[in-house]
């Protein structure tokens, strides 16, 4: 009979790439979530059997293993009832751990742009016949709009690579022991957990002794938290990645020349991590070049949605740090110089809105007008929502145009009402629930 899986209020993308790769091996995969949305129609239709809500009963001795996510209350009915039934209970990194720790792992960590380099590195395995698996932050259109692929039927190379994102936030990536791993960005982030940025950086000095013995770490000298962690063991390989070259044992690398579809130069820099990696692995570099120029971009990264019917653009892109804000908006204005840029920002937690507060003074210099309909709540206690509204964030926000749209609806309206303008470009920016305005607006692709 084959095993069984229950994942218990799903709703992080990373998880479902797990629950897929579950079912993948032919287990049965079963999950309760908080609301329904496209991901879950598309999961039902891959045989998982999903409801929306929680039903303790469905929860009994046959199942193998129960995965949650840390967000969960403990008294939520079916990790109670899991409890109980003394099942044995992983959170999605601890699930994650018993998977890939025992294979070749390639493990993405850093601040910023995890999904983007994650998913370049996974579409150059499926290019190769590489035995891989793949779980990624985002969904792909080079694996059916999923974001896991999954590939051990190559009796040639019997090596099997498993690609993640090792995520910073709990420590939850201190569980991974990677063969290679890429770290080039560490801004301090999640103050909800971490206590000040030597805490947050600790824990990336922590992540970095994990790395398996004689293999490598691959950092940004250019950045210098990143750099700070180089040469702290003696029994891995450090690789250090500047603009234009790469020092490997010893020697300068330069970069060839990658023409990538998407013009955004943090893009472009990610691109050159991901050659990194396949040059230490040894694979043809027509197969390198041949991927990265033709990566089509993710799901939710400066994704263009479509045209209104007055021919106006819309972006909906994931970021939500200051930093990440700022360079999207930036390239986005340097691409589409002549337009109007209209900002929806959707902020993630109000205490991380508190802990962020003065870095996004700044970082909505490259939009005309800015609006923001709410602050998604996630983990906030009562105190973080007194302390911080919309009101407060759009006084710290350094530029004139600003408007409180309060909630959804009223975010819509406001956008039908600027659409019969032309020349613009609207970005949804958000980590939250905003992005489902997509779904609302009749766009042309």
């Amino acid at each position: 009979m084959n095993k069984k899986v229950y994942f218990i209020w799903i709703w992080w993308i990373w998880i479902s790439a797990l629950a897929r790769y579950y079912n993948e091996i032919w287990w049965q995969v079963y999950w309760s979530d908080k609301v329904d949305s496209e991901l879950i129609s598309k999961l039902k239709s891959e045989n998982i059997d999903i409801i929306i809500w929680q039903d303790p009963s469905r929860i009994d001795n046959s199942f193998d293993l129960i995965v949650y996510t840390e967000a969960i209350p403990e008294t939520q009915s079916e990790f109670k009832q899991s409890r109980e039934l003394w099942l044995t209970l992983l959170s999605y990194p601890e699930a994650l751990w018993k998977v890939v720790n025992w294979q070749l792992l390639i493990a993405i960590s850093w601040t910023h742009w995890k999904s983007t380099t994650t998913s370049m590195c996974s579409i150059m395995f499926k290019n190769t016949q590489k035995n891989f698996s793949s779980i990624i932050g985002t969904l792909l259109t080079e694996f059916d709009w999923k974001n896991f692929y999954h590939r051990q039927e190559n009796d040639i190379d019997k090596d099997k690579y498993f690609i993640i994102e090792a995520c910073e936030y709990r420590e939850s990536f201190l569980n991974y022991k990677p063969y290679i791993s890429i770290i080039t960005n560490i801004e301090t982030d999640h103050l909800d957990f971490y206590k000040n940025e030597k805490n947050y950086f600790d824990a990336f000095r922590q992540y970095s002794e994990n790395i398996k013995l004689g293999w490598f770490l691959i950092v940004n000298w250019q950045e210098e938290n990143s750099r700070q962690l180089i040469w702290l063991r003696d029994d891995i390989n450090y690789i250090e990645v500047f603009e234009e070259y790469f020092l490997y044992n010893w020697q300068k690398i330069f970069f060839p020349d990658i023409n990538l579809k998407i013009p955004w130069k943090h893009i472009l820099y990610d691109a050159k991590l991901v050659y990194v990696v396949w040059y230490i692995l040894k694979i043809d570099e027509k197969i390198i070049i041949d991927s990265l120029e033709n990566y089509n971009g993710v799901w939710r990264r400066m994704e263009q949605l479509g045209q209104t019917k007055n021919w106006n653009i819309f972006i909906s892109d994931y970021w939500h740090h200051p930093t990440e804000i700022n360079l999207t908006l930036k390239s986005i204005k340097e691409k589409y110089i002549d337009k109007k840029i209209i900002t929806i920002f959707q902020p993630h937690q109000y205490s991380r809105t508190i802990e962020l507060l003065d870095d996004f003074w700044q970082c909505f210099w490259y939009t005309d007008m800015l609006i923001i309909p709410d602050i998604y709540e996630s983990r906030d206690s009562e105190e973080d929502k007194r302390n911080m509204t919309v009101d407060i964030l759009l006084s710290k926000i350094n530029i004139d145009n600003k408007e409180n749209w309060h909630w959804f609806k009223n975010t819509l309206d406001r956008i039908l009402e600027l659409d019969k303008e032309k020349n613009i470009v609207f970005v949804i920016m958000w980590a939250g629930d905003i992005d489902n305005l997509r779904y609302k607006l009749d766009l042309e692709k």
